[in-house]
């Protein structure tokens, strides 16, 4: 089973957007979290140390994880999906962006 985080900043829109098109992904586990202390979820080291692969939406926030969670980070891939704030939750165009980028990293259904 692959763990994968989703991050955004106040987990709200679209990592827990992720996080739902993602639930029932074969062989993956998702959660998602945000960094911002306005966070529905925050991120704490125990996810970071959970996930096996983390998914940020913009580059800032790829930043600010490995900045603030550098000790909870042991050779996990992050990586940038370039979304924008710019979307609601469940929006078919970010589910679209979603699953165009993120189904590539994942392991391939069976």
């Amino acid at each position: 089973m692959l763990n994968v985080l989703f991050i955004c900043g106040k987990n709200k829109l679209r990592s827990p957007t992720a996080e739902q098109v993602f639930a029932s992904y074969p062989g993956v586990e998702c959660t998602s979290a945000g960094l911002s202390h306005e966070a529905d979820n925050p991120v704490t080291g125990e996810l970071v140390e959970w996930a096996d692969l983390i998914f940020v939406m913009e580059k800032a926030q790829r930043s600010k994880l490995t900045e603030k969670f550098r000790r909870h980070i042991h050779g996990q891939r992050i990586i940038c999906l370039d979304i924008p704030d710019a979307y609601t939750f469940m929006a078919p165009a970010l589910i679209e962006l979603l699953m165009s980028k993120v189904t590539q990293h994942l392991p391939a259904e069976a």
